[in-house]
């Protein structure tokens, strides 16, 4: 099989006449049920493409905007986890008024049959696709026996105590500041990517110079906090102590910051683009008395976070 592809809107299509084995869904987070899924379809491929369809935003920001969730990831970070999870085709659809209105055998020849020559299909019990939801499990299988391609039904993966891995679950985790259910459902530490801006300068002047983070980041920010965090820039990845919040200390800071405190290592990042790994959620936000106990709770937090990410003290470390 060729490098992986990811192809934007139904234009692009079809690329070839290799068949595909195909899934459909909004893939919001790439957890560990999507993962499983492109997992089982990349065993029984053969020589068929393992084909994703998704979709650029959520339905419901287009269908009932008021009731859309925000994206655990943006379209670029979820592109990126579907190749990685093994997918060799993610095909990303304009989510719009049109799409929607498409009945479900639109959908089928448009999509599945004209664009990927599927040979399966595989989706969950409770799919549904075309206009209003009208197409279910049973009206694909007899388009499945219309045009040649079999109907395969995936098991949701559940957590240990049974609850079903989802989207929403993780969401509730991280803004409860559940670091380690958030990490367990998606099978990997939560992730957000964004540009380095200016910003107070207060953290280099108490000894600590921290990267901020520019409002718009890829991913989902976590609850307000201090947490353990793995800094990846360039291809490197650095221990750091990132803190999520308005900074209550100094009480001039409005919106919700990010700020980075790369450990042992002097790094110049205006201007760039890094990925920060939450690991682990160690304290919330307080408003200390003065910058100077600021300051050495952030040296007691700098000790507790290297433990956490098994990092010698910087003596140690030289």
């Amino acid at each position: 099989m060729t490098e992986p592809r990811i192809l934007e809107g139904l234009d692009a299509l079809p690329i070839d006449d290799v068949r595909s084995i195909v899934t459909i869904g909004k893939f919001d987070g790439v957890h560990r049920g999507h993962r499983a899924v492109i997992a089982g379809m990349r065993e029984r491929a053969g020589d068929a493409r393992v084909a994703v369809v998704t979709f650029d935003r959520h339905p419901a920001s287009v269908l009932a905007p008021e009731r859309a969730p925000s994206p655990l990831l943006s379209v670029a970070q979820k592109t990126e986890a579907l190749v990685e999870a093994g997918a060799d085709l993610v095909v990303v659809l304009p989510f719009t008024r049109e799409l929607a209105s498409w009945g479900p055998d639109e959908f089928v020849q448009r999509v599945i049959v004209g664009g990927l020559r599927a040979s399966e299909v595989v989706v969950g019990s409770d799919f549904r696709y075309g206009a209003r939801g009208a197409g279910s499990v049973d009206t694909l299988r007899e388009e499945g026996e219309r045009f040649g391609f079999t109907v395969s039904l995936i098991d949701d993966v559940c957590e240990q105590d049974g609850r079903r891995v989802s989207s929403t679950g993780i969401r509730e985790a991280l803004d409860a500041g559940r670091l380690e259910e958030a990490t367990e459902a998606l099978g990997r530490y939560p992730r957000i990517r964004s540009l380095v801006v200016p910003g107070h300068q207060r953290g280099r002047d108490l000894g600590y110079p921290t990267a901020n983070l520019a409002h718009n980041a890829e991913g989902y920010i976590p609850a307000d906090g201090v947490y353990a965090t793995w800094l990846h820039v360039d291809g490197e990845r650095y221990p750091a102590a990132t803190s999520v919040g308005n900074n209550p200390t100094f009480g001039d800071v409005a919106d919700k910051t990010v700020e980075a405190h790369a450990m042992d290592v002097a790094l110049d990042l205006y201007g760039r683009t890094v990925e920060l790994e939450f690991v682990r959620w160690m304290r919330g936000m307080k408003k200390f008395e003065s910058a100077e106990t600021l300051a050495t709770q952030m040296g007691r937090d700098e000790e507790e976070i290297r433990a956490v990410l098994g990092v010698p003290g910087a003596a140690a470390a030289g």
